[in-house]
């Protein structure tokens, strides 16, 4: 496997639908509009197409850069491209920023047309199904009937599994990374302390910060800090910073003296300065709610019935949020219904980050896979 310099320069598309769209919550979207980038050239049959889903802060800028911002790479380009993983002289590659965005697509900062005035926090919470949905929809413009592979890491997992048994007839095959079947109490409670830090900023305004001019960025700030802990290792924590302190010495106050401590709050703020607030707390709340398994009383074997794709499920070692006994759920389930399922349980110190990295065992398991995806 070859590793060239990736799809290079890129252009985000927009996609307009004016079918209303009902959602899990009861809301109904009267239109919307998506953001997406494509890579690589659909064939004739329209047979090779993989969607790629991403996770809590991700988007549509999947791979390459932007003619006017060079330095703009896209979240996961180290996977994406000739003779890469996801190999773009082979496959056409499709990334969407999914609604409730805050890259494009529409959400709480788009303008509600109703009032005139942005959504704010009227704007309807949405499920990873609602998601599916609309991909769909996208997938329909596109002329796609059915994708070679769904791919996403995180929260992006979640919804190639729920794409899987949503729309059995169109996912021929579903690479689920990192990701589990439902979330745990202690998850859920990570991301109820991170809304929280949100929802008690001043600058918060019920949701409708925009119209003050204003944004909760000290309470996505902190929001980013909780989470930024729990996607990375103890041990990648302690090579990377141990106990350093920036100057030396204790300085006997409450600013920055550990490593650790300048990184989370650089991390923090540079989040809070680019990522919308209503988006992270509409996200956490997709993730909360994901539990397919609900529609069959809990019964996940019964839920992974209605799948029909191959699958390729992904877990690290050191991924603490996403453990891979949650990754061995689905595999378990699958396996009951006779499925054809691989599974890698690959050792990487990176925590739930390792899903990004361009660790050579890690991709070469995803192109090994994809290799054998006929088109």
């Amino acid at each position: 496997m070859t590793n060239s310099g990736g799809v290079g320069r890129v252009e985000s598309k927009r996609a307009r639908f004016e079918t209303p769209l009902s959602l899990r919550c009861g809301a109904t979207l009267p239109a919307y509009e998506l953001v997406y980038e494509t890579y690589g050239t659909l064939n004739a049959a329209k047979s090779n197409a993989i969607l790629v889903c991403h996770a809590l802060s991700g988007h549509h800028h999947v791979a390459g850069h932007y003619a006017d911002a060079p330095d703009n790479i896209g979240w996961w380009d180290n996977i994406i491209g000739p003779g890469r993983p996801l190999d773009t002289d082979r496959f056409f590659i499709v990334g969407v920023n999914n609604l409730g965005g805050c890259h494009g697509s529409t959400g709480p900062s788009s303008t509600n047309p109703a009032s005139g005035k942005p959504w704010g926090a009227d704007f309807p919470l949405v499920a990873v199904i609602d998601w599916v949905h609309a991909q769909a929809r996208l997938a329909d413009l596109l002329g796609i009937e059915s994708w070679a592979a769904v791919v996403g890491g995180s929260l992006g997992g979640m919804q190639a599994l729920r794409w899987a048994i949503t729309y059995p007839q169109r996912v021929r095959h579903s690479l689920v990374i990192a990701a589990a079947p439902r979330l745990s109490a202690q998850n859920i409670a990570f991301n109820d302390v991170a809304r929280q830090a949100i929802l008690s900023d001043p600058d918060f305004h019920g949701g409708h910060y925009y119209e003050h001019g204003t944004a909760p960025k000290r309470g996505l700030r902190l929001a980013r800090m909780l989470g930024h802990i729990t996607y990375l290792s103890d041990d990648q924590m302690g090579e990377k910073f141990g106990r350093e302190l920036r100057n030396g010495a204790f300085s006997f106050g409450y600013g920055v003296e550990f490593e650790i401590e300048s990184y989370l709050r650089y991390q923090g703020d540079k989040f809070a300065g680019y990522f919308d607030a209503n988006t992270y707390l509409l996200m956490t709340k997709a993730l909360d709610y994901f539990d397919p398994a609900r529609e069959d009383a809990g019964d996940l074997r019964a839920t992974m019935g209605r799948t029909r794709a191959g699958f390729l499920v992904v877990s690290f070692t050191t991924d603490w949020r996403f453990s891979p006994a949650r990754s061995k759920e689905i595999v378990h389930a699958l396996l009951a219904n006779g499925r054809d399922v691989s599974y890698a349980e690959i050792d990487l110190n990176s925590g739930h980050d390792s899903f990004l990295m361009a660790d050579p065992h890690y991709h070469g398991i995803i192109a090994a896979y994809l290799r054998n995806v006929k088109i």
